[in-house]
């Protein structure tokens, strides 16, 4: 559970020498962003720079985090790799296999029961490789790391795209899927397209309603969702040293929101009152000696526009509350525009749920503040409106605001505390009614709100802001109510104006906890034994995937030609699948059932072009699998975007897919892709995607010629038999095509050629 000081301690000697040799070479002041990534090379010493969103670089991450929906076949793979012990520190979560529904207590029996074998399964194999083990119930994986594992200056990854919340302790904390953790456990290099850089300048200082949660809002509508693409963001400023430490995970979490690499914080006295209270002054007193290299060089910071790709600049002090939304985080609208907004747009007016938590906000600081606007509703005699909920980030977290009397300030107003994990934010939420699919609004401080995310139903409005606000808008059950300005009526008929929120960054008496949740490992983990029923439907070891056969892909079927959005949540939900993450083919059978169907605008529903009969997606591509018939999947913009989990592709890959033919992919999938021996294009030109008819046939003319840089020329036969020939483009490098000849990455470091 401890960290480890000497391994820190040698991260900074290694990065005091390796910066100042990088500085040298690239010949100009560095960013805080390359100080880590020169500092992290593979290699060892800098030798050459590297040009930003072009050269694929190795590294050589510190740590490797797992949460337990994606551990689970990231574990699988790892069996396979040959290893007795993993390379690098690694820790496994249990947040996600929990269904918020009744309360903490209840719901964690619940979920023990339910999903014991899967427990049992992470906890012995844990055991077996040298992997730290979270319980169900210790927390939420990246409140978890926050508070245990983060340190200014390091890298690390993580299977779970939100990873990047230890930005907020100037990491740089990387989302990626399962086969990447393993090739980092395996010890071997992480492979990584040298990131663009985006500065964001924070000047000013937060004031009255406006959160840390209010900065990302807003970075997320100029940017969009895929604004980030292959770039880290950087915060620098007057204002970002102005905020709390946790204020800045919540930042750099929701940078997952906009597609970035991750985000990060130069080290300023806030990580310092963060480690000390969190039991790591060792950590401020190494990082303190080696403080210049963990934020960038003061004449980037003087002059960003000559260092960074793109620059951003906002003033805390005119940053207005903002809430983001529906069905998607980029959305933004400030709260003096929500009712004209809501109006114009038909959005239900009526909030029904306001839930805070999730790993983007469920700090101390976080229950805190929004447990002050609560107070003052019960002292002023306010009947909440709406229904509330909440999931602390941590036991820790939990167990200090039960002590320091927050848990009952939101009791007093009826609030279900659910159990320290992921819950309504990722689907884990038995909500009452949701199977009616009533047009509804909820608001959240979540960091996602796609169609059907958190319940179910897609027509359930979901609204992201900040905790503060999600308690004021939830007592007001009212989405066009502006605390800044609105008055609510209390009991008495009375008018009552709610001051600004207001609450510790850190608990004045010191964090506490009894029990944390951790189970360490087996000094030697050889005898034990990891035990995987045959007949399980939960749990099902790997087979490998079979290698290229050397020839062109001919005779493939279109599968589906996804319109519009097309996230990881479309192509492998979540929600009641949670349970199957580590069962391979049983998981398949959600393969793409939320994916529009261009044709017919339908979901799951496509054709089957051996029968004529129109099916579900899985069914259809299961025929394909047995006829022998190779698939092509093609989607539109950001294909892929959202969670890390690498079951979208293993999916595709598992039933027969051979490539997917998109405008454009999130940065995530498409490596994941590749790692399972996929074929990732994109149109060479977009155009194209209005080419592609339902009754394709497709031939890759030139597939044998596969090289880095070298388009691949597909035809489309159509029903007529008209054709049409498409260039589609490539990001492979010989490595990454040497994945898809061997049949997947996995494959070379079980035969040992990786």
């Amino acid at each position: 559970m401890a960290f480890d000081i000497e391994m820190i301690e040698k991260v900074y000697a290694t990065m005091a020498a390796r910066v100042d040799k990088a500085r040298e070479l690239v010949g100009r002041p560095l960013t805080l962003s390359e100080k880590i990534l020169y500092s992290h090379l593979w290699e060892g010493m800098p030798s050459q720079s590297f040009t930003r969103g072009k050269d694929y670089v190795d590294f050589a991450p510190d740590r490797v985090a797992c949460q337990d929906a994606t551990a689970q076949m990231a574990l699988l793979q790892f069996m396979h790799a040959g290893k007795s012990k993993v390379a690098v520190p690694t820790t496994v979560h249990c947040d996600h296999l929990i269904q918020a529904k009744v309360g903490a207590k209840t719901d964690l029996a619940v979920a023990n029961t339910q999903s014991k074998e899967v427990f049992d399964f992470l906890s012995s194999v844990s055991n077996k490789y040298g992997i730290g083990f979270w319980k169900p119930g210790s927390g939420i994986i990246h409140q978890i790391v926050l508070e245990n594992y983060a340190f200014p200056g390091g890298m690390m990854i993580g299977t779970d795209s939100h990873t990047v919340n230890a930005g907020g302790l100037g990491m740089l904390a990387i989302g990626v899927g399962g086969a990447d953790a393993v090739d980092v456990m395996s010890g071997m290099s992480w492979e990584l397209k040298f990131p663009k850089l985006i500065g964001v300048k924070l000047t000013g200082k937060l004031n009255g309603w406006t959160a840390p949660k209010d900065v990302i809002l807003k970075v997320a509508d100029i940017l969009t969702v895929k604004g980030g693409t292959g770039a880290i963001v950087e915060y620098f400023g007057e204002g970002a040293t102005s905020m709390s430490c946790t204020g800045k995970g919540t930042i750099c979490n929701m940078g997952a929101e906009i597609g970035a690499t991750t985000s990060t914080f130069g080290y300023d006295d806030s990580m310092r009152r963060y480690l000390a209270a969190t039991d790591r002054q060792d950590i401020v007193d190494a990082a303190d000696k080696v403080a210049s290299y963990l934020t960038g060089d003061d004449e980037v910071y003087a002059n960003p526009a000559a260092y960074f790709d793109q620059v951003i600049e906002i003033n805390l002090s005119e940053l207005e509350p903002h809430i983001n939304g529906p069905f998607t985080p980029d959305r933004g609208t400030p709260v003096s525009k929500m009712k004209e907004e809501a109006i114009a747009n038909g959005w239900p007016l009526k909030i029904e749920w306001g839930l805070i938590g999730s790993c983007t906000n469920s700090s101390y600081e976080d229950m805190a503040r929004a447990a002050s606007i609560v107070e003052q509703a019960v002292a002023h005699g306010i009947t909440p409106k709406a229904e509330f909920g909440i999931n602390p980030g941590s036991e820790q977290i939990r167990y200090t605001i039960e002590r320091d009397g927050i848990i009952a300030t939101f009791e007093k107003m009826g609030t279900k505390v659910f159990t320290n994990a992921c819950g309504p934010c990722i689907g884990q939420w038995d909500r009452t009614g949701a199977d009616k699919g009533e047009k509804n609004t909820i608001v959240h401080s979540f960091n996602r709100n796609f169609s059907k995310r958190a319940d179910g139903n897609p027509n359930t409005h979901a609204f992201v802001t900040s905790p503060e606000m999600v308690a004021a808008l939830a007592i007001s059950g009212d989405l066009t109510f502006n605390p800044l300005t609105d008055t609510l009526l209390n009991d008495n008929g009375e008018e009552v104006r709610l001051n600004p929120p207001s609450g510790d960054e850190l608990p004045k008496r010191g964090f506490d906890v009894e029990d944390a949740g951790f189970q360490a490992p087996a000094a030697d983990g050889s005898s034990v034994q990891v035990a995987v029923s045959p007949t399980s439907d939960r749990l099902q070891l790997l087979a490998p995937f079979e290698a290229w056969d050397g020839k062109n892909i001919t005779g493939a079927k279109l599968l589906i030609k996804a319109f519009g959005k097309c996230t990881t949540d479309h192509i492998s939900m979540a929600g009641p699948w949670l349970r199957f993450r580590g069962h391979l083919d049983n998981i398949s059978n959600n393969m793409l059932i939320g994916a529009v169907n261009a044709f017919n605008q339908e979901a799951n529903k496509v054709k089957n072009q051996l029968t004529g009969d129109y099916d579900a997606v899985p069914a259809v591509q299961r025929a394909y699998k047995a006829a022998g018939v190779p698939s092509i999947v093609v989607g539109d913009h950001n294909y892929g975007e959202g969670s890390s989990r690498e079951h979208a592709a293993m999916e595709p890959r598992f039933l027969g897919v051979k490539a997917v033919l998109v405008k454009s992919f999130a940065r995530i999938h498409e490596t994941n892709l590749k790692k399972q021996g996929m074929l990732a294009l994109t149109f060479a030109n977009e155009a194209d995607y209005d080419k592609i008819q339902e009754n394709d046939t497709i031939n890759f003319l030139d597939l044998t010629e596969f090289a880095p840089g070298k388009p691949l020329t597909l035809e489309f036969v159509h029903a007529d038999g008209s054709k049409d020939t498409i260039l589609a483009n490539h990001t492979y490098n010989d490595s990454q095509i040497g994945w898809f000849v061997a049949g997947s990455a996995l494959n070379l470091i079980a035969a040992g050629k990786a």
